[in-house]
């Protein structure tokens, strides 16, 4: 039967990589902040074989980097995020929950701080710019935003700190989780975070204008020949495994931070400089939750939509929204948004996976742990 395929067209952009991603043999492209994201390279499952034992190099240009400038850029930061930014170090990362007025998810980005009144918003999938821009126009805020041409590098994998300490030193290699350092590249001074979207070992690389793509590529494959080095992606079933989110899919606009199980960004409680401070400070215990799930019987094909999860009664209590066949548990794994009164594993829950396939459905806190 023929496949049906995307047309190209300007509103998908390409990335600086892409003739490399093309030349490595890519099998399979997303459409992710109107960009051209990877997905497959040899199979899968293969690629999760590799990313848990070697080296890969990944082009995610499409986390695209807002950023904001000016005197108030920190102000308006706060106020989208219950996430306390005022101890915010120069050198650090931030992973914060977006949120509008109602405390409802818009966006789970990584906050970049440059400077005093300078950051770079990693996001996910949305034009949340616009947001940002209606704010700062409406309440008359003194910052500047706008997309920067920085398009990120992610070295993946086991291997990767080897890789990254023979391109940019030690002091680089050993940066601590959510740090970032300053590195020098064709000339051009750029970061270097110890972050990325797997459980592996993992850096990104903010290569700061588009004509430096393909030199940084190409350097990083030829410093990692001897390592095994190949082009990957965010792998579907090391991020399941590893309980990584992703926004719009996972969670979107009618979760709170605290039922996407982001309430330990919130331990110290929520700034009073959120726009959803009243609401977010008084809902600390969500009726329902993001939990790791166990799908029981033979292998599944891999999901990423939504399928309604039933208690014994035929009644809906949760959905599945990302699920696949895990090769190092042996199991189908799936992440799970769960209402609070099924939470005990021992519950009796089902998946209907086809007319014809009814699953029982485990929560199984171990994937996570």
């Amino acid at each position: 039967m023929h496949q049906p395929t995307i047309s190209g067209s300007s509103r998908i952009r390409r990335t600086p990589y892409s003739k490399r991603v093309e030349e490595a043999g890519v099998k399979s492209y997303s459409v992710y902040n109107h960009m051209l994201l990877p997905t497959v390279f040899d199979t899968l499952e293969n690629d999760y074989h590799h990313l848990k034992t070697a080296v890969q190099v990944w082009d995610v240009s499409v986390e695209r980097q807002i950023e904001i400038i000016g005197p108030d850029a920190t102000k308006i930061l706060q106020m989208v995020t219950p996430r306390d930014i005022s101890k915010m170090k120069d050198d650090q990362c931030y992973y914060i929950p977006m949120v509008d007025k109602h405390g409802l998810m818009i966006n789970d980005p990584v906050a970049v701080k440059l400077d005093k009144n300078r950051y770079w918003i990693s996001i996910a999938d949305s034009d949340v710019i616009y947001y940002f821009k209606g704010l700062a126009e409406g309440m008359g805020l003194n910052v500047n935003i706008f997309e920067s041409d920085v398009n990120i590098i992610s070295i993946q994998g086991p291997k990767s700190k080897i890789l990254i300490e023979r391109m940019f030193g030690k002091e680089i290699s050993e940066l601590k989780f959510f740090r970032h350092g300053k590195v020098f590249f064709n000339g051009k001074k750029m970061i270097v975070a110890r972050s990325g979207w797997s459980h592996q070992m993992c850096f990104e690389v903010y290569v700061d204008g588009s004509m430096n793509g393909q030199d940084m590529w190409d350097k990083f494959f030829s410093l990692g020949n001897d390592l095994d080095v190949r082009a990957g992606c965010p792998n579907l079933i090391e991020r399941i495994e590893s309980g990584l989110l992703s926004y719009g899919n996972d969670v979107n606009q009618t979760n709170t931070p605290y039922e996407a199980g982001l309430g330990k960004f919130l331990s110290s409680g929520v700034s009073e400089g959120c726009l959803a401070y009243d609401i977010l400070r008084t809902k600390t215990e969500p009726q329902r939750l993001i939990k790791p799930i166990e799908i029981t019987g033979e292998p599944i094909k891999p999901i990423t939509y939504s399928l309604q999860v039933l208690n014994s009664n035929g009644e809906v209590v949760g959905q599945i929204t990302s699920a696949a066949w895990s090769p190092d548990f042996k199991v189908n794994v799936a992440i799970g948004m769960i209402d609070r009164e099924y939470w005990n594993e021992k519950n009796s829950l089902f998946l209907n996976l086809t007319k014809n396939d009814k699953r029982q459905i485990i929560i199984n806190d171990k994937f996570w742990s």
